[in-house]
């Protein structure tokens, strides 16, 4: 196993003539990013195209046998990339955080190689024998955000790899490095030219959309990013998966257990400092326990020590950059003016250091405030009072808007009859924004199209094809 310093040698550029990158919860230079311009990028997917018709005549088995390999590799390095990684997002080591997400990225890696994919049948009457079969697109362009880099871009990598295409990533240009460190740790496995990780720009990353060579995009961001990534890719007509911004909804039914929740709760808005697509963004609440439910949510809080990710007592950390610090703070301060009531946080914590922000609780708002209405994307959760189902069901399903949502009840028939009526891509029961490599993920209305992982998730990087005789 390389050390962190060694692993971090490996894909920084010399000082000053790359972009510095700053550990956010100290300010701290952590290295320097490569500047990689739109030839960089053309290179790569010319090397990309020439690799990728070697990779896919390997097969289905020998790619699973080498992608287990690069498995066992990221394995061996998972503390080094970890450390990266929180030193590079801001996220602690500990937690549901980044050694977390390297697991994840094992795990992914490991469950893409696992999933079986068989010829299907699709008609067979004596006469005719028709099989749907699946194969590569070709050259896949991987676009990851910063908030989980390494998991994210995995589950672009992972199931594209297994079909038999070439990848060539670009990453978040505020957490290069932790990919660039990843990408060079598989690269040590995989033949050469089939999985490229160019640094840049949105210069880059909008001619990685539109390259002619490019047959599959990938994109997990903002829905302003992925409707210009829709744009770019007319010319070329590439096959798009888009995991787009959401603003999840939970709504808690009456007569469920306000302890029983509680934890679950927490995590579900604050995982990741609250930095997650797919996380809790907006919560309401049956007014027969609604100063119940936030009692015990203020409880579980202060339980859950904030600061410097490498410290291993931490399990939350900073805003990964000044401009979502920014967001959040200014929704915080746009709800005090609407007669929002604090229950905790509501200001910076700048004992802290510049970028963190406690974990803020706030009720008696309504849907139309901001911080309702706009995807916070940080550690603030507006509670919303309501006495009638319908009216939660409504304002759930009130916004354009659907990546998940998720019920909490006692009751689990009720639950699921409410779940049935929410308009996103997963609802979730008693948990919100748990993700499996078998369940299929993907929003509705602007939060995107496309499914990922499982059966579905190989069959969206591959071109389906029907042989009929």
């Amino acid at each position: 196993m390389s050390d962190y310093t060694t692993l971090l040698a490996r894909v920084s550029a010399p000082a000053g003539s790359g972009r510095e990158m700053h550990d956010p919860a100290t300010g701290e230079v952590v290295g320097s990013a490569p500047i990689k311009t739109v030839e960089d990028l053309d290179a790569a997917i010319a090397a990309a195209k020439t690799a990728q018709p070697a990779w896919e005549a390997l097969g289905h088995p020998q790619r699973i046998e080498i992608l287990n390999a690069v498995a066992d590799r990221i394995e061996s390095e998972s503390e080094p990339l970890a450390e990266l990684l929180s030193r590079e997002q801001g996220k602690p080591l500990n937690g549901p955080n980044a050694r977390f997400e390297v697991g994840a990225c094992v795990g992914w890696l490991r469950a893409a190689a696992a999933t079986p994919l068989e010829a299907e049948v699709v008609v067979d009457d004596g006469e005719t024998k028709a099989e749907l079969h699946y194969r590569a697109v070709g050259v896949v362009g991987a676009i990851g955000p910063w908030n989980w880099p390494l998991m994210i871009g995995m589950w672009q990598i992972a199931p594209a790899l297994r079909m038999g295409n070439a990848v060539v990533v670009k990453p978040s240009q505020f957490t290069p490095l932790s990919v660039l460190a990843m990408v060079s740790v598989m690269n040590e496995v995989l033949p050469a030219g089939v999985l490229t990780v160019v640094s840049g720009d949105r210069v880059v990353g909008a001619r990685l959309a539109s390259h002619p060579d490019i047959g599959k995009v990938m994109f997990t961001g903002s829905t302003a990013t992925g409707r210009e990534i829709i744009k770019s890719s007319a010319g070329n007509l590439a096959r798009l998966t888009l995991e787009l911004g959401g603003n999840d909804a939970g709504i808690v039914l009456p007569g469920t257990d306000p302890a029983a929740i509680a934890g679950d709760l927490f995590w579900g808005a604050f995982i990741n400092t609250g930095q997650t697509c797919a996380a809790l963004k907006r919560l309401y609440v049956h007014d027969s326990i609604y100063e119940q439910v936030i009692e015990e949510l203020k409880a579980v809080t202060a339980t859950m020590p904030m600061g410097n990710g490498l410290d291993e007592n931490n399990v939350l950390g900073p805003l990964q950059n000044k401009a979502q610090f920014d967001i959040v703070a200014g929704l915080v301060e746009d709800s005090k003016k609407r007669g929002g009531r604090v229950i905790t946080g509501g200001s910076p914590a700048t004992e802290l250091g510049d970028l963190f922000y406690p974990i803020t609780l706030v009720a008696d708002l309504h849907d139309g405030d901001p911080l309702v209405d706009e995807e916070q994307f940080g550690p603030a959760l507006p509670i919303i009072r309501y006495t009638d189902v319908e009216d939660a069901i409504a304002s759930a399903n009130g916004l354009d808007v659907g990546l998940g949502a998720s019920v909490w009840s006692s009751d689990p028939v009720e639950a699921r009859k409410v779940a049935l009526r929410l308009e996103a891509g997963t609802v979730w029961i008693n948990k919100h924004g748990v993700v499996h490599p078998m369940m299929p993920f993907g929003g509705v209305k602007s939060s995107g199209y496309g499914l990922e992982f499982g059966v579905e998730g190989l069959k969206a990087l591959g071109v389906p094809q029907v042989i009929s005789g």
